[in-house]
């Protein structure tokens, strides 16, 4: 008879498990706020000679806007910023510039679209 208390006890509480909601049940809780969010495009920058080429590819779902900039080498060269470009999830953008002779430095900024 004691076997037989303690089966039912034991068949109504997985009874009880099995029917109640998915809310009800205690499970943890992910707190989605909390997580990192990942942002950037993955840039690779060229310089042939004194021609700049960045690619760009988005692999994240928010937008990112990239511009690419350009330091030349020599003092009265000028430096040229190309205007921001919005590369979107699963996108890949191109974006060129030059100096009229030697590049000095050359690099990718990003930013959040507005």
């Amino acid at each position: 008879m004691r076997l037989f208390q303690s089966l039912a006890s034991v068949t109504a509480a997985a009874a009880l498990v099995l029917f109640l909601p998915y809310e009800a049940l205690p499970h943890a809780r992910v707190r989605t706020d909390s997580a990192p969010h990942l942002f950037g495009a993955e840039c690779r920058t060229a310089v042939d000679g004194s021609h700049v080429v960045a690619y760009c590819h988005n692999p994240y779902v928010g937008t990112d806007r990239v511009s690419l900039h350009i330091e030349c080498a020599r003092w009265w060269d000028l430096d040229t910023d190309t205007d921001p470009v919005d590369a979107g999830p699963a996108t890949t953008v191109r974006l060129s510039g030059r100096c009229w002779k030697e590049v000095g430095s050359a690099w990718v900024s990003h930013g959040k679209e507005s």
